[in-house]
């Protein structure tokens, strides 16, 4: 049966006070006798009351401040995606009183990433989101934040006991996990699997890490790590000269190699090098729907793409720190969203969901 709505009128005369006694202990604001406050939680504890969180929300005077720590999508075009998320986010919250301001950094230098978060413990907000790509150096500012009892949700990094309010993003372990169970179907015996990290330094990067953990971990589980040679490079900078012959050099000094696992977003660059090259034996898997990578994956140089939802990540990011903000609800402290695997046949289906991100046209 449906429970029936219940007033703060019908609260006020079951407990003999003014409506505004009630709607002053329900709101915690104005001074109540501890008596008669205890008289009215008790009384709304036996009716079950739940206040209409929206319509508090929308008659408070309070304003929150969201500062939003994220990489500067002008270097990398994943990043886009959060933006927009979060840009979603903050236009349908801003009835409740919520504004966000950005502090973009540049995702390829440390000194970058620590003035911003510099500015962001200055700016007195209410919540922060952040990705926190610089492990070593997001630490500090982690600890320094909970300190302050500031609230902050952690998204695309996930780092264990940080104190974070929340982490919204892939489960990176079981995306390795995925990605080597993709790669082995098809796999010759005995062939070489090569494990790629480009543009992010994995003793930095928690969320690297636990990628290639869980690869690995899939094999070994398996009985399948004598049956196949595993091994991995590192190509840290893809927009400097020299990353083509950096890429070839560790190509032809891997024999027998058939496929190319790419931990980021940046399989396009092995795809093209791949089709410079005239390379079609060598089956590549990466991530994320960006345009340069839906190209290659239409054109059969890209065999699978897993999606990370970059712009949920950003839009769920803001949600969590808004619910805890604005309706003091409970929120979770890990926000797995889907790990979907996306082919050149089911390609379609995400395309037809197209935001056009600054100057690139990127998938939702």
């Amino acid at each position: 049966m449906k429970r029936p709505n219940i007033r703060i009128k019908d609260i006020a005369e079951r407990a003999k006070v003014s409506t505004g006694t009630v709607d002053r202990v329900i709101h915690n604001r104005g001074r109540v006798a501890p008596d008669v406050e205890g008289r009215v939680l008790r009384i709304l504890r036996d009716m079950n009351y739940e206040p209409n969180l929206i319509a508090r929300a929308l008659g408070s005077n309070k304003e929150y401040r969201i500062a939003a720590l994220i990489p500067d999508p002008e270097f990398n075009p994943y990043w886009f995606g959060p933006k927009i998320g979060i840009e979603k986010a903050e236009a349908g919250a801003r009835q409740y009183g919520v504004t966000i301001q950005q502090y973009a950094f540049n995702p390829y230098m440390v000194g970058s990433f620590m003035h911003r978060a510099r500015q962001v413990s200055m700016s007195g907000a209410d919540g922060i989101l952040v990705s926190p790509i610089f492990y070593n150096e997001a630490m500090p500012f982690l600890a320094d934040w909970k300190a302050q009892n500031i609230p902050f949700v952690l998204f695309n990094t996930q780092i264990q006991d940080s104190g974070a309010l929340s982490y919204v993003g892939q489960d990176s372990y079981q995306s390795g996990i995925l990605a080597a169970k993709i790669i082995h179907y098809g796999q010759a015996p005995h062939s070489t699997i090569l494990v790629l990290h480009i543009d992010e330094e994995i003793s930095n990067a928690p969320h690297l890490i636990k990628k290639k953990q869980g690869f690995w971990d899939y094999f070994k589980q398996n009985g399948l790590d004598e049956q196949y040679h595993i091994t991995r490079a590192e190509l840290e900078r893809s927009d400097l000269p020299g990353f083509a012959d950096a890429l070839g050099n560790i190509i032809e000094k891997t024999p027998n190699l058939q496929s190319i696992y790419v931990t980021t977003s940046n399989v396009y660059k092995i795809a093209s090098y791949l089709e410079k090259k005239n390379i079609t034996n060598i089956k590549l898997v990466g991530y994320d729907l960006l345009p340069q990578n839906m190209h290659y994956l239409n054109n059969g140089n890209v065999s699978f793409l897993i999606n990370q939802n970059p712009e949920g990540q950003g839009y769920w990011g803001i949600q969590q720190l808004i619910n805890h903000l604005v309706f003091k609800k409970e929120v979770p402290e890990l926000k797995y969203l889907p790990l979907d695997v996306v082919t050149k046949e089911n390609a379609s289906y995400y395309a037809e969901n197209e935001i056009t991100y600054g100057d690139y046209n990127l998938i939702a």
